[in-house]
């Protein structure tokens, strides 16, 4: 239990957890794994990354401290196992670059992929977040931590309030400017979508990374994510010539700077109190 509660620390220091309007139930909000298909969930507690090719996920850069090669993983069907990662290797934990591509071991075939969003048209777009973050309004802040979430998947709606450079920013807004199930990502979600759905299936435009500043966890709050189009050309770099990205240092195969405060002795006891189980990965 102490390396539970302690990686809930870690999964949930760049950004806060899911929170919701006042002013509409919580059931609303509730969310089923075909809302997202390509969602992959990293730990018991959350971090997430999604499927966007059949042997390729993208996920925050710091939610990837506990997968090596061989770390099973849950998908929304079954479960991948990882083959090797690829940090980028200008990751700079709380200020950009806050993104990774998990390259796995077989095809997972039996799971329909997100396609990446290449165009730099963002600012404005509606999109969607997903995740099993904690909970909380826009009032009270965070109630329910991730851990105590328990697994239970919620969506929220939001707009993209800014698009420059490798970020995405999404602003937690109230009453008339709220859309109708208007929220914000965070802590446990982290590594999760901000996603619409078109003719062509789902899209991805943004990974969550971060807290972005004002009043946190409640109504005003800005998130941050990493912005998918402006990554486009280092991810097909790395795609194009896997065996190499690491030694010709286009990726890195672990993180540069653990999370706030982790050290390398600590992941022998914290990740198998983390990642998922045999038998939690066949329910």
């Amino acid at each position: 239990m102490k390396y539970i509660l302690l990686a809930l620390s870690f999964i949930a220091l760049n950004a806060h957890a899911i929170i919701i309007r006042h002013d509409v139930k919580d059931t609303n909000y509730l969310a089923k794994p075909d809302d997202f298909p390509a969602l992959a969930t990293f730990y018991i507690d959350g971090a997430h990354g999604i499927l966007f090719s059949s042997k390729w996920i993208i996920t925050a850069a710091h939610t990837t401290f506990c997968l090596t090669s061989g770390t099973k993983i849950k998908m929304s069907k079954g479960s991948a196992t990882v083959k090797r990662l690829h940090i980028h290797p200008n990751h700079t934990p709380g200020i950009s670059h806050d993104i990774a591509l998990v390259e796995l071991l077989e095809d997972a075939a039996h799971v329909p992929p997100a396609t990446l969003y290449t165009r730099n048209d963002e600012s404005g777009l509606p999109i969607w977040f997903i995740g099993i973050g904690g909970t909380g309004n826009g009032n009270t802040g965070i109630t329910t931590d991730n851990y105590e979430n328990k697994g239970v998947l919620r969506k929220a709606q939001n707009r993209v309030e800014e698009a420059k450079g490798p970020i995405l920013t999404f602003k937690f807004d109230k009453d008339e400017d709220a859309l109708p199930l208007e929220g914000i990502s965070g802590g446990g979600d982290s590594g999760g979508p901000a996603f619409i759905k078109t003719e062509r299936g789902y899209q991805l435009l943004g990974i969550s990374s971060r807290y972005g500043g004002g009043p946190s966890e409640k109504y005003g709050s800005f998130e941050v994510y990493s912005r998918v189009s402006y990554f486009v050309p280092w991810i097909r770099e790395v795609m194009n010539k896997p065996d190499k990205a690491v030694s010709s240092g286009v990726s890195l195969d672990k993180l540069k700077y653990l999370p706030g405060g982790l050290k390398p002795s600590d992941l022998p006891a914290l990740c198998p109190d983390i990642l998922f189980s045999h038998n939690e990965l066949s329910k």
